[in-house]
C-alpha cells in the first residue's frame, strides 16, 4: 500500500511572520501550557520529534513544495524533513529561505525549488487538494483515510495496522 500526502488548509489566514499559539486559540498562558504539555506527551509516546513552540506558520507554500516534491519521487524525504524543521526546530516554513532548506536537506534539487516557489507552478494542485479535503470532511491533521475507513490525530502504528488491514467493500 502507498502512502500518499495530501494539502490541507490548517490556518491558511495565518501571515508569513506566523502568529502565536496563544493568539491563534484563543488560550491564556496556563491553557496554552496544557495543551502543549498534551501535544508533547503524545510526541513521546509515538517517538516523535516535538519542541517548545510558541508559534504556527503559514505552510502553503510548503505544500506546494510537498506537490512538486511527490513528482520527483521524493515525497516522503521532503515531508520528513519538513516536519522536523517545524515541530523539532521551530521554523517558519513560510519563508523560502527555510523552504529552500528544506529541499537541501532533502536532497531535493534547490534551484529548482527556488524555480516552484517563484513560479508557483504546483498552486493549482494544492488548490486540488483542499477541494477533495472539503469533500470528504477532513477537518484535522493528520487524517488516514483508507477506503471508508479514517483515523484522525497522530495514532500508533497498531491503528495504522488495524486501518490497512480493513477489509474493503
Amino acid at each position: 500500500m502507498n502512502v500518499r500526502y495530501r494539502s490541507f488548509p490548517l490556518h491558511p489566514e495565518t501571515p508569513e511572520e506566523g502568529l502565536s499559539l496563544q493568539s491563534l486559540f484563543g488560550a491564556d498562558s496556563e491553557r496554552m501550557e496544557g495543551m502543549l504539555a498534551h501535544l508533547r506527551r503524545t510526541a513521546d509516546e509515538l517517538g516523535l520529534p516535538f519542541a517548545a513552540r510558541t508559534m504556527t506558520y503559514n505552510s502553503r507554500l510548503a505544500q506546494e513544495l510537498g506537490q512538486w516534491a511527490a513528482g520527483l519521487g521524493r515525497e516522503g524525504q521532503f515531508h520528513n524533513a519538513a516536519f522536523h524543521a517545524y515541530f523539532a526546530e521551530g521554523s517558519n516554513v513560510a519563508k523560502k529561505e527555510v523552504l529552500l532548506d528544506i529541499c537541501r536537506a532533502s536532497g531535493l534539487p534547490v534551484d529548482e525549488a527556488a524555480e516552484v516557489l517563484a513560479s508557483r507552478s504546483f498552486a493549482a494542485a494544492v488548490d486540488a487538494d483542499w477541494q477533495l479535503a472539503r469533500r470528504l470532511g477532513v477537518t484535522a491533521v493528520p487524517t488516514f483515510i483508507v477506503g471508508d475507513q479514517r483515523l484522525v490525530g497522530a495514532q500508533p502504528y497498531e491503528a495504522l495496522e488495524w486501518l490497512v488491514r480493513q477489509p474493503r467493500g
